[in-house]
């Protein structure tokens, strides 16, 4: 059995602890020349666990070369991981060094660490790509021993994670003798993960490390004293209950879904903090710097509560955090267990959390979510097979990094595990689009970036090219942005917002942000100007693609949840009795079948589907549907989708419900609607700027969003109508049918449900339709006082559906087939 050396032995005793399993198992896959991947509980030492190898043999065997790469996903968390592994080097007084890597390193550090690389470099999948394709990359690399891959779930299966395994495969040519340990504490597709890590993509030589399972969780469900509401997903009712929980515990993490729920929720609880307890906010759009200063305080102890949305999901150990609060339902179980690690830091201790739902239908999701944990589930989809967009840039990047054979580079990006399976017909596609553009572009100058020389290899075109390769590298392409500034365009930056949401402001309207009422003054170059104060309801920023589809997982067991009544003593009363009118007034949707309601209201038909798939599928379910139901002749109006439910309101009575969900829905309906939808125009504009078609940043400065989507549009229609096949093409439909459209989910219930459809003809409105109803014609949420103020607006409707709902007495409605026959 493998043993610590005396002076880590000696390091351990010090400090009362003794080398976990999981940890001795690590140590000794790297003796025997194996790689690892690692799942062990928060608490277990797993970060321990990757860095005690490479410890070991620097002060076994010290270098002046770099040693060892870890890799995490967020900057703040890297930073945090070299703040904790100074402590055991100063205290064992090892001969080491540990340097951070990231977009916000000065140039000055930069140029050392290239000069005189640190032992252990820190730092993301980005700055790491600029390493890679550097041209002294295999210089750097060559003493390279050990690449640690921290929170690897989060990685896995995103357009980042793609270029991390590319990067990951370079590496592999650039110093083979380094081995790979994967850590993370939440993975629903081990082998998957484990076939990510390894350096043939296909999992050999990988061990899989399962630590010890830490003390079960303690949830319960916070149940606001005050009316629970039919709709609405920020929780903001419930602000009072939270902070009477926040005063009872030390310090507590209240994550939100949304920045702007977090901005809502943070007011919402200082007008209830008359003690002035310490809460903080914490958000991506926040400047840095204040992010940083609410991490200090964090770790100093200085604080009671911190708002926070998935930017403090990942990692960050606080051992003073002992509650978790999940406001509104948390959509998935991996990420509520991900959440749930952030309290109690301690393996023998459970994370005590409190889930708060924001209406009757998250009361079921926390319910199933709770039974899941119990229950040891997670959730999640298996990593999808590597993006294209993403596979052009890291060609370019490897050109510029130096001239390749086009036969090595698909052998080496075939041992990334998200391109194990890339046919050489794809590689070549890539490969030429890279080259010159494709066919529909190559009369164009500046889309030819590479050439090849009479022996086959390919060069980049100029070093032009090579540096504006640099200036817009990366997969994270976010919406255009703005710097918020306090008084004028040179003042304190507070963070970021929107183009399209500064684009709604007139001087003088007042907003939230980081926790401050803001008054707006006007936009100076790419800056907006506000100053304090403001007069008037606030508005709110909303940021594009926050929200989190419920997983299938969660709607499985929402669905078993609503057929199991002995399991409705878990529900508060007013959900326990929703459900029973439910079932007396129509039916409850089932396990494997589907729900379909149907009635009359206000002059208009309404349709009502039950189909638990998430909001992202049930909007392009609507979509689909709509236009089916127009060829049928139902003249449909609109619709609306929920996580839950989809609802569409039209001009005539729907009809042959059964042939309106038929699975060839998604053959020429699919195909008519996105080549009308600007959908997949939009989807382009990202594929575009990551595969280096459309720049965002050029010397000039960067293009704004305008720029973006003119050029973008106008390929998109000359490749539409010149090459259909173009690859930037299939990226953009493949994006679409995983991302905005979420074909695969959609297709299984179709599927699932053929002849397995529950139609409900109603002569009036059904409790469960009650929440979607309220759903039309909404607004987002830009008021101060949010939700309880569309609830007080939707008050006198609510009580108009829910006395529909129960002025009758109870009777099974009559199905379709028995109102024909009447």
């Amino acid at each position: 059995m493998i043993a610590l050396p005396p002076r880590f032995a000696d390091w351990f005793a010090a400090r009362g602890w003794h080398l976990r399993a999981h940890q001795r198992a690590v140590l000794q896959a790297v003796q025997d020349q194996h790689h690892a991947l690692l799942i062990a509980p928060t608490g277990g030492g797993k970060t321990l666990a990757g860095f005690l190898p490479s410890l070991i043999e620097l002060t076994d065997a010290p270098t002046d070369h770099l040693h060892t790469l870890y890799i995490s996903p967020l900057k703040a968390l890297a930073t945090d991981i070299a703040r904790n592994l100074q402590a055991p080097i100063d205290e064992m007084k090892l001969p080491i060094r540990v340097e951070t890597r990231s977009g916000d390193t000065p140039a000055n550090r930069r140029a050392r660490q290239r000069a005189r690389p640190p032992h252990l470099l820190l730092t993301t999948p980005e700055s790491l790509a600029l390493l890679v394709y550097a041209p002294n990359a295999g210089d750097y690399f060559a003493g390279l021993r050990m690449i640690v891959i921290d929170e690897v779930h989060a990685l896995a299966g995103t357009k980042r994670g793609d270029q991390l395994a590319l990067c990951l495969a370079r590496l592999n040519t650039l110093a083979p003798a380094a081995r790979r340990i994967g850590l993370s504490a939440t993975i629903a597709h081990p082998q998957a993960i484990q076939r990510f890590v390894s350096p043939d993509g296909q999992g050999a030589d990988t061990r899989l490390i399962i630590g010890e399972a830490g003390s079960a969780p303690v949830i319960e469900m916070l149940i606001a004293p005050v009316r629970m509401p039919w709709s609405g997903h920020m929780g903001l009712m419930a602000a009072g209950a939270i902070l009477e929980r926040v005063k009872a515990a030390r310090m507590s993490i209240i994550f939100v879904n949304t920045r702007a729920q977090a901005e809502l929720m943070f007011e919402a609880l200082w007008r209830h903090n008359d003690e002035t307890i310490p809460i903080a906010l914490h958000h991506g759009s926040l400047a840095v710097e204040q992010r940083r200063r609410v991490e200090a305080a964090m770790a100093q102890g200085a604080l009671r509560a911190v708002v926070a949305t998935s930017s403090l999901d990942l990692g960050i150990d606080w051992a003073s955090v002992d509650q978790v609060i999940q406001v509104a339902a948390p959509k998935g179980v991996s990420r509520l267990m991900q959440r749930l690690g952030r309290a109690n830091h301690r393996l023998d201790e459970a994370s005590h959390a409190l889930l708060v739902p924001a209406n009757r239908f998250e009361v079921l999701e926390c319910v199933a979510a709770i039974a899941s944990v119990a229950a040891g589930e997670l959730d999640g989809d298996p990593p999808r097979p590597g993006a294209l967009d993403v596979l052009a840039q890291h060609i370019l990047g490897c050109a510029c990094a130096g001239p390749f054979h086009p036969d090595d580079l698909y052998t080496e990006i075939t041992r990334a595990s998200p391109y194990a399976h890339l046919p050489r017909a794809d590689f070549e596609d890539v490969l030429r689009y890279v080259e010159d553009g494709g066919y529909a572009l190559a009369v164009y100058e500046r889309y030819r970036k590479l050439f090849r020389d009479a022996e086959g290899l390919v060069h980049v075109r100029n070093q032009k090219l090579v540096r504006q390769f640099r200036m817009n590298l990366g997969t994270i392409v976010e919406a255009p942005t703005l710097k918020l500034r306090l008084k004028h365009e040179r003042g304190p930056v507070l963070g970021e917002v929107e183009e399209y949401f500064a684009a709604m402001l007139r001087p003088g309207d007042t907003f939230l942000f980081a926790g401050r009422r803001l008054s707006f003054v006007g936009l100076r170059e790419t800056s907006l100007i506000a100053v304090d104060g403001g007069v008037g309801e606030p508005k709110i920023p909303a940021y594009v693609g926050g929200r989190m589809p419920l997983s299938t997982h969660l709607a499985d067991r929402v669905r078993a949840l609503l057929q199991r009544r002995a399991d409705w003593d878990q529900l508060p009363a007013p959900v326990r009795e929703w459900l029973e009118m439910q079932a007396l007034r129509s039916d409850l949707p089932g396990e494997t079948d589907l729900l379909v309601e149907t009635f009359p209201r206000g002059g208009r038909w309404y349709l009502v589907a039950y189909c638990f798939e998430g909001r992202q599928a049930h909007q392009a379910l609507g979509m689909l549907l709509t236009r089916r139901m127009e060829r049928f002749g139902d003249q449909p109006l609109g619709f609306v989708a929920t996580d839950y439910v989809l609802g569409i309101w039209s001009a005539r009575p729907p009809h042959d419900i059964a042939r309106l969900f038929a699975p060839d829905l998604l053959g020429d309906d699919l195909e008519e609607w996105l080549a009308e939808s600007a959908m997949l125009k939009r989807s382009f504009r990202a594929v575009a700027v990551i595969a280096g078609l459309i720049e965002r940043v050029h010397p000039g400065g960067e293009r704004n969003r305008r720029q973006i989507t003119i050029n973008t549009d106008l390929i998109y229609d000359v490749l539409r109508k010149h090459e259909p096949n173009h690859i930037l093409l299939r990226a953009t439909r493949a994006d679409a049918a995983h991302g905005l459209v979420d074909l695969s989910r959609i297709a299984g219930m179709l599927n699932r449900i053929q002849g397995r459809i529950t139609h409900r003809a109603l002569a009036r409105v059904s409790p469960l339709a009650v929440p979607v109803l309220l759903e039309i014609g909404r607004e987002p949420i830009r008021g101060l006082s949010g939700e309880d103020a569309l609830l007080d607006e939707a008050a006198s409707r609510v009580a108009e559906l829910v006395a529909e709902c129960f002025d009758d007495p109870p009777a099974r409605p009559a199905t379709l087939a028995q109102r024909a026959a009447m």
